[in-house]
């Protein structure tokens, strides 16, 4: 479509002459100046061309334009509808933050099995299992418990070894902006930062049931089913102090004790005046 030299009429200059026009802008040359105009909003309120077939092709560009300023209006509005959106969900999670009272058994053990074992430490997460049965069975199982607080240790037992030769396989806390009431897929992922795994030797020497009880009957040692235990806090905390303890080398230890420390925080433990552990291996 060319627009050059073609006659137009505009409300206050009168009629001109197209001499230039591009993308974005158009000049016209009137009686007494040349005068340039956005192109093509100009048209159709202000402007209007003499030759019938050339308006009518630019007609259907404005009428594109128009589309595109309307579907480019709609996609503002549905970015501002999603910021909204994406704003009131983080005031409702801080305020669960905020208000969140201290559960004092909030940390979980977790039942790895043999696949579980190596991925739980290449994807540092794991999941919780599904619902049996009810209402809500096949549905993944929500960790109501876990909060910012809140570590997961790992731990596995080997096929031909009776239940108190469980071993801890390592210990993470749960990541940052995870609340377990909120968790609809099941999957419980780890800190950025504090996050232990135990070497083979390590973990002979780290046994689950020297700390943890059964609270019906303190010196029985059986799981049953599920994958997994809620368990006291303090319990975890003894467990982190002894994988300081047991660490070597000065970089691992250093990472262990800023976990152990981090840990006392979040659960408002005092390490001088934690017991020493007392589970159903130490009452045989």
């Amino acid at each position: 479509m060319n627009l050059i030299d073609k006659k137009v009429t505009h409300k206050h200059f009168g009629t001109g002459t197209i001499v230039k026009y591009n993308d974005s802008s158009i000049e016209i040359n009137f009686a007494s100046e040349n005068k340039k105009f956005v192109f093509p909003d100009v048209f159709g309120k202000h402007l209007k061309l003499h030759d019938k077939s050339v308006a009518h092709s630019l007609e259907k560009i404005l009428e594109e334009k128009e589309t595109e300023r309307k579907e480019e209006e709609w996609k503002k509005e549905e970015e501002k509808k999603l910021q909204r959106k994406n704003q009131e969900l983080r005031w409702g999670h801080e305020k669960l933050m905020k208000n969140h009272k201290l559960h004092p058994e909030s940390q979980m053990v977790f039942w790895c099995d043999t696949e579980e074992q190596n991925s739980s430490f290449s994807e540092w997460t794991v999941f919780s299992g599904v619902i049996k049965s009810g209402n809500y069975k096949g549905k993944p199982t929500k960790p109501t418990r876990l909060h910012q607080n809140s570590a997961v240790l790992l731990t596995a037992i080997d096929s031909s070894m009776p239940e108190k030769g469980r071993r801890i396989l390592g210990v993470y806390m749960v990541n940052e902006n995870f609340i377990g009431k909120l968790c609809e897929d099941g999957y419980i992922p780890a800190h950025s930062t504090y996050r232990l795994q135990l070497t083979e030797q390590e973990s002979n020497q780290m046994l689950f049931w020297k700390y943890y009880i059964n609270e019906k009957n303190s010196q029985k040692m059986v799981w049953n089913t599920g994958k997994y235990r809620y368990f006291d806090n303090s319990w975890m905390a003894q467990i982190l102090l002894d994988i300081v303890s047991l660490k070597s080398d000065s970089n691992e230890r250093e990472q262990a004790q800023q976990f152990f420390e981090h840990f006392c925080k979040m659960n408002l433990i005092t390490d001088q005046e934690l017991p020493k552990p007392n589970g159903a291996l130490m009452r045989i």
